[in-house]
């Protein structure tokens, strides 16, 4: 394969993966001057790939839909089965990770003609995935946008709406989606609040492309499953109460992690961490994670409150109390 083909299908590849792409961009990732980048193009448009262009300072590139399906050797057919195939993995807790499914959903989604996308919309319509259990209902094309996003580095504006219904439109750096259980999150830096953030993505009500390029920010896999966990497990619980600790906000950050979520300061030296389960024997658990020597005052419900007094003093009673001589 000679070297012009090989950059060819390079280009043609990072075209599938991004909605636009500068000139410039495109040259250095290909190690070639923008004029090679030109008659590329060129020779990508001889093949039938549509690729508009536009001129200027922010000009640059991107791959439109055509009249039919690019020379990928798929008939109709097969294109939108390979679609709907995609949309119910997609639905899937996958070994091979989500995004791979999600990125190559979008590539043959973005260069699908008109009519066919309508077959893939309708038949897709009808078929019932298996389900994992309950869950709300995550638009495709939202999760498609955002994992291309998350693929190519680019900075995003989310219009997003929270659990109590208010709508706020941030401004992000995706780095890695996830599924859990029914639900995807999107792990993210969340440029506003210079701090790392987690969203559901089913409340996400629209995602607009910012074409503006970032470096990725260190996080290990570890972090990112630990985050995705906390998001994941983060709802109203049955029995609800806080624990006042002598730590200040920044010390529970510091000893607590992504698990402070939710902790306000009192003052300067003492903050409040909400914690709660479905019953007082979840709850109580929680306590446990306090630090060792750090004192605490705790709020918590009737009867729930009673129930635990009993509990605790019936385990320091047995703490001290001699244990029975063995029969025989």
């Amino acid at each position: 394969m000679s070297d012009t083909t090989t950059r060819a299908l390079s280009l043609l590849n990072l075209l599938q993966t991004h909605r636009h792409w500068p000139g410039t961009e495109l040259a250095a990732r290909l190690g070639v001057t923008e004029r090679t980048v030109r008659r590329d193009v060129d020779r990508l448009r001889d093949l039938g790939y549509r690729v508009e262009s536009t001129p200027g300072a922010a000009g640059g590139y991107r791959l439109e839909a055509g009249s039919a399906v690019p020379p990928l050797l798929l008939t109709d057919d097969e294109a939108v089965t390979m679609a709907i195939g995609l949309r119910v993995a997609a639905t899937q807790q996958l070994v091979g990770g989500p995004e791979v499914t999600l990125t190559a959903l979008a590539k043959l989604e973005q260069v699908l003609p008109s009519a066919l996308r309508q077959r893939v919309n309708a038949l897709a319509a009808s078929v019932q995935p298996p389900r994992i259990g309950d869950g709300p209902v995550v638009s495709p094309d939202v999760l498609g946008e955002i994992a291309l996003a998350t693929r190519d580095t680019e900075r995003l504006r989310l219009r997003y709406v929270d659990a109590e219904g208010a709508e706020s439109v941030r401004r992000v750096e995706p780095h890695a989606l996830a599924p859990a259980g029914r639900k995807w999150f999107l792990l993210c830096w969340d440029l506003d609040r210079e701090d790392w953030r987690t969203f559901r993505v089913d409340r996400v009500a629209s995602v607009e492309h910012t074409r503006v390029l970032f470096a990725r920010r260190e996080i290990t896999e570890a972090e990112i499953e630990e985050r995705v966990l906390v998001a994941s497990s983060w709802s109203p619980q049955k029995v609800e109460g806080d624990a006042v600790m002598d730590l200040s906000l920044a010390e529970v950050h510091d000893r607590f992690g992504p698990w402070s979520q939710g902790a306000t300061a009192e003052d300067a030296e003492h903050t409040r961490w909400p914690i709660g389960g479905s019953d007082w024997r979840e709850a109580m658990y929680a306590f446990l994670w306090i630090p060792e020597g750090v004192e605490y005052a705790m709020t918590f419900p009737e009867p729930d409150r009673s129930e635990l007094r009993e509990a605790a003093e019936r385990m320091l009673r047995a703490i001290d109390r001699p244990v029975p001589p063995a029969r025989g």
